[in-house]
């Protein structure tokens, strides 16, 4: 089920209505039922997997509770890990590492025969995955209780309104919330209709339509080359931007309407100054995963400059493998790893050169250089993320940089692929809007903040105004076509 579907526009209304309806006491279990509904309205037969990945780690949180010494505590945790990574492996990966393989004989001139199985992505499996694995280390540091009730902990992995894309949310935060569910709050509930507005906007509006130029772009990028695929690179850092940014706003704001306060996973990552930056702005909720439960007990920056620099590659490629079983998306972490430990390592050379010259870090023309280098370095990292494989990233760039036609630009020639001159520049327009959001958030300054304190007249105004720009200008496609996330397939 889609968030931008009709069946999710009746669906929750009813989640909601019900959920305040009941006794608190069956709050938890209204919401696991409905939950579970959400999810199986993809493939009903892959919920067995969830509910696998749940048995496992509420067994696990228990036996850890139980457990006498630090050796068996590490042996249940190793053994919640194996367990739920080796479901992840073998429907994510397993593919991806038997043609690996394959491809490495033949190098030695060997041809092996490997099975091909023939698997269905389960929906969200890496999001839940991690989930379920970061309350078993939670309980494991003794960060959170571990939860008796199997139907409430159940809830806390299979929570719908981020159960297929995030953000992967920590014990500590969620299932403390699901334990002591609150009455029905209209400003909360206000609040949470504006989120999910203003995801709807991010979606339907921007994303869908972005998605038109890029796909028509990247799609035949033998017939499009130059600086028709620049600008679908350029346009493609938007589009994933407001489609995943779009998924978690409306997460945050269905969750708000309940009353659960979900991580912000975004925070105006194309203002960074740096790759660094953008990182700790961007997929914030998968950042600090892989930074409490992978970079720290590799041993983070304490073990030397060498061991911090391979511990960030290990990261990042880990991240790039997470996101899909390709060798374009272990380039993709890769290339953003090696961002990383060449800003670091050039530091003391940047500092020096600042200081030669004189150079004002604080400084607006400063900063907007460096928000401008990052955003290539990010947006070219992202070619490898939109290939469909790594040959095809390579030959994506060899055509962007061989092919000379700026003229493109200029002569009307944006307007052959997919949009039309108005609706290319409505598009232009609408990501404006997104990045004046941004710099106001950047500010301090919530948008949705101002609105609610306005009059009641003018919040109203507002509201159906923006309700109608949603429908009027969404992309709907042919007989209401929802068009799906981009980062279901992860």
């Amino acid at each position: 089920m889609l968030f931008n579907s009709l069946d999710f526009l009746i669906f929750f209304p009813i989640v909601v209505l019900v959920y305040f309806a009941i006794p608190n006491k069956m709050k938890y279990l209204w919401l696991l039922v409905a939950s579970y509904y959400f999810y199986m309205c993809w493939n009903a037969k892959y919920a067995l997997l969830i509910l696998f990945s749940t048995a496992v780690t509420y067994a696990s949180g228990i036996l850890i509770d139980k457990a006498d010494t630090a050796r068996q505590k590490k042996l249940v945790v190793a053994s919640s890990f194996t367990l739920n990574l080796a479901v992840l492996f073998f429907f994510k990966y397993c593919n991806f590492a038997l043609d690996a393989v394959g491809k490495f004989f033949l190098l030695f001139h060997i041809e092996l025969h490997l099975p091909v199985f023939d698997l269905l992505l389960p929906v969200g499996i890496s999001f839940y995955t991690f989930q379920a694995l970061s309350y078993t280390m939670d309980v494991y540091r003794g960060e959170i209780y571990a939860e008796k009730n199997f139907f409430r902990y159940a809830l806390f992995v299979s929570f719908f309104p981020q159960l297929v894309a995030g953000p992967i949310e920590r014990s500590k935060n969620l299932l403390r919330q699901l334990a002591e569910p609150k009455k029905f709050c209209f400003e909360a509930a206000r609040e949470g209709f504006l989120l999910i507005i203003w995801g709807f906007f991010l979606k339907i509006v921007l994303a869908d339509r972005i998605a038109i130029f890029v796909d028509t772009v990247y799609g035949d990028y033998r017939k499009y080359g130059g600086w028709y695929l620049v600008v679908a690179t350029v346009l493609f850092a938007f589009q994933i931007y407001c489609d995943f940014y779009g998924y978690s706003v409306i997460a945050m704001g269905a969750a708000k309407i309940l009353r659960i306060q979900l991580m912000d996973n975004f925070d105006a990552p194309y203002l960074s100054v740096s790759v660094a930056e953008f990182w700790r702005r961007w997929h914030i909720s998968l950042t600090s995963w892989f930074k409490d439960y992978l970079y720290i007990p590799l041993g983070g920056s304490k073990k030397g400059v060498f061991r911090k620099y391979l511990n960030k590659m290990i990261v990042f490629l880990v991240s790039g493998l997470w996101h899909g079983a390709s060798f374009s998306f272990v380039a993709w972490g890769g290339l953003n790893g090696l961002y990383q430990i060449l800003g670091e390592a050039l530091m003391p050379v940047r500092d020096r050169l600042v200081s030669f010259f004189g150079l004002r870090r604080e400084s607006l023309g400063h900063r907007l250089l460096h928000i401008l280098g990052t955003f290539v370095l990010v947006d070219f990292a992202w070619i490898f993320f939109r290939a469909n494989q790594f040959t095809e990233a390579v030959a994506i760039i060899k055509r962007m940089v061989s092919v000379k036609n700026p003229w493109i630009l200029f002569d009307g020639s944006l307007y052959e692929c997919g949009l039309d001159q108005k609706s290319f520049w409505f598009m232009i327009f609408c990501i404006l809007v997104l990045m004046v959001a941004d710099f106001c958030r950047q500010k301090g300054i919530v948008v949705r903040d101002v609105i609610l304190k306005q009059d009641f007249w003018f919040r109203w105004l507002f509201i159906s105004a923006a309700v109608c720009f949603v429908l009027v200008f969404g992309i709907w496609g042919t007989l209401y076509d929802a068009s799906g996330f981009l980062y279901f397939q992860f």
